[in-house]
């Protein structure tokens, strides 16, 4: 892997790239980056190299006739919930014969990759919105900052920064309606 003319391009080119083209060879390069970690996932859920294998396969065919369709961001975590997916589907369809255990244990994995996902884009939001407040004028970002994140009322905004009662109300205004443009702004461009 290291060999290839590619190793130091990164997921995001490559992807840009195939969405630039539609040439499945830049899809190839990322496929084959992820091979090993497919086949773990495959493993992991279906205890059975043979399945895990076939698994992997199936899941290069979805990804080669499923990823003009979307959009994606993040390449491996994308990559990462096809094959899961594809091997809970698999397990599913064997579902008559495995026992009530593993229906949990599928259950608690399945909470337990949403509340991740969940997580990361909280995390995603908060770093958007960290920024966005970088961006508003120094009265907007002083007052909403004060006032949101330091829980200070009106009148300590007015007594900490000179301002007056009815300057602080219109910083903490305006800067409110401006955070939330800027932030739907940025997400927007980064969906």
């Amino acid at each position: 892997m290291n060999s290839s003319p590619y190793s130091q391009t990164s997921d995001q080119e490559l992807l840009d790239r195939y969405y630039t083209s539609q040439d499945n060879q830049w899809l190839g390069i990322l496929l084959e980056r992820y091979t090993l970690l497919l086949l773990g996932v495959c493993m992991k859920y279906l205890k059975n190299e043979e399945e895990a294998k076939d698994s992997v396969q199936q899941v290069f065919l979805k990804t080669i006739t499923e990823l003009h369709k979307y959009r994606v961001e993040y390449f491996k975590s994308w990559l990462y919930m096809v094959a899961k997916n594809h091997c809970l589907m698999k397990l599913r369809d064997k579902q008559s014969k495995q026992p009530a255990e593993l229906k949990e244990q599928m259950a608690v994995v399945t909470e337990e990759e949403n509340s991740k996902a969940i997580h990361i884009e909280k995390e995603r939001q908060l770093e958007l919105m960290t920024e966005s407040l970088g961006e508003l004028n120094k009265e907007q970002k002083q007052c909403v900052t004060l006032f949101y994140l330091e829980k200070k009322s009106y009148q300590e905004i007015s007594l900490n920064t000179g301002f007056t009662l009815m300057q602080v109300k219109s910083y903490i205004q305006n800067g409110k309606r401006n955070l939330k443009l800027l932030l739907e702004e940025k997400l927007k461009s980064k969906a």
